[in-house]
This record gives structure tokens, sequence and C-alpha cells, in this order.
């Protein structure tokens, strides 16, 4: 679904209030949970959106030339397909995406946000059996992959750098930085 379960939403909160990125990819972002959550704490952030189901835009109001816009720039795109630029940010955003494509193709655009530049990784998956198909004729709803938290630690400490982790009832939630 488009939505996201709040477990972990105010972690998450509290690392981007610590990191202050001034550029930010969110990469699925559906109805714009993040966008909204994190973008009216500092307003003068550069949000980048790319999403692969382009009703999502006009539905959840993402980019709007009459209105101030969740997104700055918005990618109507697979993100697989993406160019290199869109992960060279401050802090590139896999909320409740990852899960939507093979585990390979995950760790593979990970790899890539840590080789394109990307400074922080926020990384939120269902850490529970979480089955589900296509919703509302968007194909890329489906779960492809049920990820472990374990094997998501694994996948992030091969990028090198800190990360630190938050493990809910229902998701797993990831803050990768190269700073180590």
């Amino acid at each position: 679904m488009p939505t996201s379960d709040s477990e972990g939403k105010d972690w998450s909160l509290e690392r981007f209030k610590q990191v202050r990125p001034d550029t930010v990819c969110d990469v699925g972002p559906g109805e714009g949970t993040y966008a909204k959550l994190f973008r009216p704490v500092y307003p003068g952030i550069w949000w980048t959106g790319v999403e692969a189901h382009r009703p999502y835009i006009a539905k959840f109001k993402l980019k709007s030339t009459k209105t101030r816009s969740m997104y700055d720039e918005l990618h109507v795109e697979d993100v697989r397909d993406s160019e290199e630029h869109l992960f060279h940010r401050d802090l590139v955003i896999f909320g409740d995406l990852l899960e939507h494509v093979e585990r390979d193709d995950a760790v593979a655009l990970l790899q890539r946000a840590e080789a394109a530049g990307a400074w922080n990784i926020l990384v939120s998956v269902p850490i529970v059996e979480s089955l589900q198909g296509e919703v509302d004729g968007n194909p890329h709803e489906a779960h492809v992959h049920q990820w472990d938290a374990d094997d998501m630690d694994a996948v992030l400490a091969g990028l090198g750098g800190k990360t630190e982790a938050m493990r809910g009832n229902t998701l797993g939630c990831w803050w990768w930085s190269r700073r180590g």
C-alpha cells in the first residue's frame, strides 16, 4: 500500500533532526509519508521523489503547480532505471520500498546509493511476514521479498560506514551513514 505503519517514524525523525540534510531523495514515496513527517521540521530542504506509479502523483498531491508541492523534483520511473545522480543526496530514503523488489535488486539499490555518494540512507521494511499483492491496479505494491532484520543488518554492514537500527514489532528501521 502507498501508506506506512507508524512504527519507527519517531525514531527516524530524531535521526533526521540530528543530521539535518540539505537534500533528500525519497524513493517510492507513495502518499508522501516521510515528506509529510520530515519536511515541516526544516522547510528549506530540497526534496526529490522517485515514484513508479503515475496515478499516485495526483492522488496524493506529490507534485502540484497550484500549491506547495511535497517534492521539489519528481521522477516518474522505476528507481532501478534511475540515473545515479538522484542518489547523490545528503539523505536517501528507502521507506517501505525494498520489500517490493527482489532481494538482489534491493541490495543493488543500496549499493548504488552508497556508490553515488549518499551521505545517509534510511531504510524501513517489514520484519515480519507481510504478504501483499497488487493494490489498486499498482503491480509495484506487491511484496516480493520478506526481509529478515539480521539480513538487513548484514547488507548495510557491507556498505561500510555506521549503521543504527530500530527493530519494532512490525517494521525494522535502519539509519546508515558514511560518517563512520
